[in-house]
């Protein structure tokens, strides 16, 4: 799906940003796609390198049917190359050794099963897999079952309009606030501006959106950029959207950096807070108060979580404050 032939038995893929031009027997720089004469093939179609059973607040999704299960997915490959992934060995791995068949029927089969109340594309990076994922999401919303993607942000416009019927959420993962340096020396990702033409196409389709954003210590932590962001978001997907900030920990090859200090976390949320995001998330620091959801207008704990786990729920029927009766931003129902 999604590319243009060209003369000479070339191809434009067009799935990703970066729409590589293939020659001949040659793949794309993912290398999950190749042309065989003039005719480009995916080679990750159903081959399942990863499958899960995950909370819907792993991805993370928190104001999306919180509580629900999601039958969590993946094929290897990857278009970004970042030098901290902590799923290197199935984005990274570069081949398809090591992986089992799961056909759009089976994998929708297995989530209903096994009593997943939706389907999660992620690990990995979806739009690789994206033509395993549309059969499998068109097939899900026939069975009752919701889509969502985890994704770099990388689609194309076409890639997102072409598979919005059937893709219900996606959380976009943004690295060191966006900052182009950061995604060129650490993630070998030439320009950024496609993941911003990515979100106003997901939020003109309808999909719900959750942003995050790793805050990688001296390379990746500029609270400039990440003011920038947050008051992009704000004004371009809505005060509205929740926004996670996520430590990083040493892995890959990016090990000789130190952890997210949790004051940095704090920081950086007053600062997307101050720049006008009502939900603003401190991840991967479980017990912090900060992961629990609150009133934006009169601060009432209206979520308490520990880590991927609701321990308490206040939020009223018809999705209100209890006590101020503000609206809430959640999409769907609690499970």
């Amino acid at each position: 799906m999604l590319y243009d032939a060209l003369p000479d038995r070339h191809v434009r893929c067009n799935l990703c940003g970066r729409r590589c031009m293939i020659n001949e027997g040659k793949s794309g720089l993912c290398l999950a796609r190749v042309n065989e004469k003039g005719v480009l093939f995916t080679q990750s179609y159903a081959r399942s390198c990863s499958a899960s059973i995950d909370p819907i607040e792993k991805k993370p999704l928190f104001h999306f049917n919180p509580g629900a299960r999601v039958f969590s997915v993946a094929s290897p490959f990857c278009n970004f190359f970042c030098s901290f992934c902590d799923n290197w060995i199935i984005s990274q791995q570069r081949r398809l050794t090591d992986t089992k068949e799961l056909t759009p029927t089976s994998l929708v089969n297995a989530a209903q099963r096994l009593g997943c109340q939706g389907i999660s594309y992620t690990y990995t990076e979806p739009t690789v897999f994206y033509e395993w994922a549309y059969d499998s999401a068109k097939l899900a919303h026939e069975k009752g079952l919701f889509n969502t993607f985890v994704t770099n942000g990388y689609l194309t416009p076409e890639a997102v309009k072409t598979i919005s019927p059937y893709l219900d959420a996606t959380t976009v993962d943004f690295k060191g606030g966006g900052d182009p340096v950061f995604y060129r020396d650490q993630m070998r990702v030439p320009q950024v501006e496609p993941i911003y033409e990515c979100l106003m196409e997901l939020k003109h389709c309808g999909i719900h959106l959750e942003i995050t954003n790793l805050l990688v210590p001296k390379y990746g932590d500029s609270m400039t950029h990440l003011r920038d962001l947050a008051i992009w978001i704000c004004e371009n997907l809505g005060e509205e959207t929740p926004f996670h900030l996520l430590r990083f920990f040493p892995n890959y090859e990016l090990i000789d950096v130190p952890q997210t200090p949790v004051s940095t976390v704090e920081e950086a949320r007053k600062i997307a807070i101050d720049a006008g995001l009502r939900y603003v998330y401190a991840g991967n620091i479980p017990d912090h108060p900060w992961e629990n959801t609150y009133c934006p207008k009169c601060h009432e704990l209206l979520i308490e979580r520990h880590g991927f786990n609701i321990r308490k729920w206040a939020i009223t029927s018809d999705k209100t404050c209890p006590k101020c009766r503000t609206k809430v931003a959640i999409t769907g129902g609690h499970y």
